[in-house]
């Protein structure tokens, strides 16, 4: 016989003068059986019963029957019950593996002689539970005012489902807290119904028609969550990252702030978008620490067999690339939102909207964004806490392709063959993985009650652009950065491992002064680790090496300039305050006029410049970073400007950085200003790019760039975003003048960044 499960006695009674009412969610007739036997052993005979619809399986139920009871004059008190099928328990964790998917059904829902035999054999992995009950008309009146078109009984049993819920991750634990049925409870949404008719109304479409599309757009866009599944992909996921990468590595306090912040607002998950194993990541380091699955928005070219049937099931829904002129499609989508927010289910994406091709962070699409926030402001949640999330790798697999695209190569298309190849990549050696979370973001406190359906609201975009300023923040500082820093400084010239040593201590001692996160492990200071590290991009074909007479030495190639540039791009804003201050303080000396005026004005031209490039803060607290960087190497440096010279200060700021730093970028947007300036024809992307790519090339072989990595499409389309951002793209009056201004000005500020050559 199953041990008789401890229950506390007063979940099973109701209080005093009420008649008790018990709801069972039961999957089926046995576990019906069960459900009654247990009340019978400990309430005594005869109590009042009603199936309720199967949470587990959606069906069954005597919704009749439900329906009596609610309307009873005694108002009866109902007490929602549960038969709770607990996983195996491994290591220390009941959790399913891939064993278990060779068994026949779900282990937490087993069927038939199954459940059986589990009773009977396996009794600890079976629980019954109970729920706090509430009296029918204290649901009635809730009823009342929830907006719900669906019948009482449908209301009810919701209810009692998330009642039961609650009770059960007490024992399973909080990740497998998921949303049940969500289309279904959508769909009697009240509110819901208006909007679409609305739109029916708007746009001439049969009421019905609308109705019906909705539904089709709301099952095209919901997640489908199972905890079988769930468990099943975690287990995928370590085995694929373990193959190619050692450790993922985080912050326990980091976790337990995550918790404690979830505990009260719903958070919404921010990482920038390196990799396609940054979700996969994430998402096995969340369930780890039993933590709530994400909601995680997904690309419709995602959404292909058997990828997209999977991963609809650990949380991921699915949006269309555009739907701008599709009101009814917006309509859904945000009430989709509006339900997993007001239920406080995590959410997730990437504001970038796709995969960063140069290691730098790109501006944040403001789409997902103002809609969460229009959420908030319509009452969904008090407020919304928004997770910057920074995922960085020791290598990652993805820079050749990322390469590729960059000489103009097309984008391979995602499907089942190229998830092939990027799983049979993973088969070499990586290094490790890092997350780390930045500060949170309160939207509420952030935003206030700007409009945020305009996507062009200042406010919006302030909030968008802190949270990539706070993931740049907390971005790790790893060895194999350093050393991409100290290859590409040297431009392609060969250096031992040595060599590289030396200035990875001094690049090291830089951010220690500057307290700038590191992994553990960024000491480069022994020169048989820098050459570890060197061995490891070696592998991977992103350095050239040789060894002849007792000496081995490094180098990079044209097209490894491009590749290991990502590296380098992942912390570059690290350094480019400090490469800023020593084009600022070139510039106001060769003026003659020097003071710190001139220095803070420079500063914000060049800021202007490169506005595109890098999440720079408020202008105020920009000039203030930059001027305590300064501070460090050089105490009082304003007072040394007026007093002994801008020299003076070049000279105690150490090493120049700009030349790596920012020249780069520069050399790429001089072509885009001279492509412009000589332009005949009118402004068309694809045909500008090549020409771009060519005189790159050309300037690259007359040695007029210096190295292959500025010959990158990347780099060219932000130049472009700035262009546009200027007016420089249109054919409009005096417009030659302009780009003939702005190549001019590249000009002069790459002439400042190259003074360290």
């Amino acid at each position: 016989m199953a041990r008789k499960p401890a229950q506390p006695p007063t979940l099973l009674t109701a209080p005093e003068g009420s008649r008790p009412v018990y709801l069972l969610d039961a999957a089926s007739d046995y576990e019906a059986g069960m459900l009654t036997k247990w009340l019978a052993q400990e309430v005594g005979d005869g109590p009042t019963t009603i199936r309720i619809t199967s949470s587990r399986r959606g069906r069954g139920g005597d919704p009749a029957a439900l329906t009596e009871a609610l309307t009873s004059p005694d108002d009866p008190y109902l007490i929602p019950l549960r038969v709770i099928w607990l996983a195996p328990l491994k290591r220390g964790r009941r959790a399913v593996s891939w064993w278990d998917a060779l068994r026949p059904g779900d282990a937490r829902d087993p069927r038939g002689l199954r459940a059986r035999w589990v009773r009977a054999a396996r009794p600890s992995r079976v629980r019954l539970i109970a729920a706090l009950g509430e009296h029918a008309s204290a649901l009635a009146a809730d009823y009342q005012t929830s907006g719900q078109v669906d019948p009482l009984s449908s209301y009810v049993t919701r209810r009692a489902w998330l009642t039961l819920d609650r009770a059960e991750r007490r024992l399973v634990g909080n990740r497998y807290k998921i949303p049940r049925f969500v289309p279904e409870a959508i769909l009697s949404r009240r509110e819901f119904l208006q909007a679409v008719d609305g739109v029916a109304a708007e746009t001439a479409m049969p009421q019905a028609v609308a109705r019906e599309k909705a539904e089709q757009y709301l099952r095209e866009i919901a997640a489908t969550h199972s905890p079988f599944v769930i468990d099943l992909i975690a287990n995928a996921i370590h085995k694929l990252y373990s193959q190619g990468y050692g450790d993922i590595k985080y912050s326990e306090d980091d976790v337990k702030m995550l918790a404690a912040l979830g505990d009260g607002d719903p958070l919404v998950f921010l990482p920038a978008h390196r990799s396609n194993l940054d979700r996969l990541s994430l998402q096995f380091m969340l369930w780890e620490n039993d933590f709530p699955p994400n909601h995680t928005a997904g690309g419709v070219n995602l959404n292909f067999f058997p990828v997209g049937p999977l991963v609809r099931r650990t949380g991921v829904f699915f949006i269309r690339r555009t739907f701008k002129d599709n009101p009814l499609y917006k309509v859904v989508l945000r009430s989709y939102l509006d339900y997993l927010i007001e239920k406080r289910f995590p959410l997730e994406w990437y504001m970038e909207g796709g995969r960063s091709r140069s290691g730098k962070m790109m501006p944040p699409r403001l789409g997902l964004l103002s809609y969460v926030v229009d959420s908030l402001h319509r009452g969904k949640a008090e407020d919304l806490q928004l997770i910057p999330v920074s995922i960085a790798y020791d290598q990652i697999q993805d820079v050749p392709d990322y390469a590729r695209e960059a000489q103009g190569k097309d984008k391979e298309k995602e499907s089942l063959g190229w998830m092939l190849k990027a799983v049979r990549s993973l088969r070499r050696r990586y290094g490790d993985i890092h997350i780390r979370f930045g500060q949170p973001v309160s939207a509420r406190a952030m935003i206030g009650e700007a409009l945020a359906e305009d996507e062009t609201s200042i406010d919006l975009q302030k909030l968008a652009f802190e949270v990539m300023y706070r993931i740049g923040k907390v971005t790790p500082i790893t060895p194999t950065a350093l050393v991409s820093l100290a290859l590409l400084e040297a431009r392609g010239t060969a250096r031992s491992a040595g060599q590289l040593a030396e200035e990875t201590t001094r690049l090291t001692e830089f951010a220690t002064a500057r307290n700038l996160p590191t992994t553990e492990d960024a000491d480069l200071r022994d020169a048989t680790r820098v050459s570890a590290i060197l061995d490891g991009l070696a592998e991977h074909d992103n350095v050239s090496s040789h060894e002849a007479l007792g000496r081995r030495v490094f180098w990079l190639d044209e097209d490894q300039m491009i590749r290991i540039s990502y590296y380098r791009n992942v912390i570059v804003h690290f350094f480019v305050n400090r490469a800023l201050a020593e084009m600022a303080i070139g510039q106001v000396a060769d003026g003659g006029d020097v003071g710190p005026g001139q220095v803070r004005d420079a500063l914000l031209g060049f800021r202007d410049l490169l506005k595109f490039e890098f999440f720079f803060p408020e202008k105020e607290e920009f000039l203030a970073a930059i001027e305590g960087d300064i501070a460090i190497d050089v105490p009082g440096w304003d007072r040394v400007l007026v007093t002994t010279g801008a020299g003076e200060v070049q000279a105690k700021l150490g090493p120049p950085l700009a030349y790596w730093a920012v020249l780069p970028i520069l050399d790429a947007y001089q072509v885009v200003g001279d492509e412009l300036e000589s332009m005949k024809a009118k402004y068309e992307e694809r045909p500008f790019l090549k020409a771009c790519l060519a005189r790159a090339r050309m300037y690259r072989i007359e040695q007029k760039l210096i190295s292959g990595e500025s010959a990158s499409q990347v780099l060219f389309k932000s130049a472009l975003s700035l262009a546009a951002n200027r007016g420089l793209l249109d054919d409009t009056t005096g417009v030659t003048d302009r780009r003939r201004a702005f190549a001019a000005e590249v000009r002069e500020a790459r002439r400042l960044a190259a003074r360290g050559l």
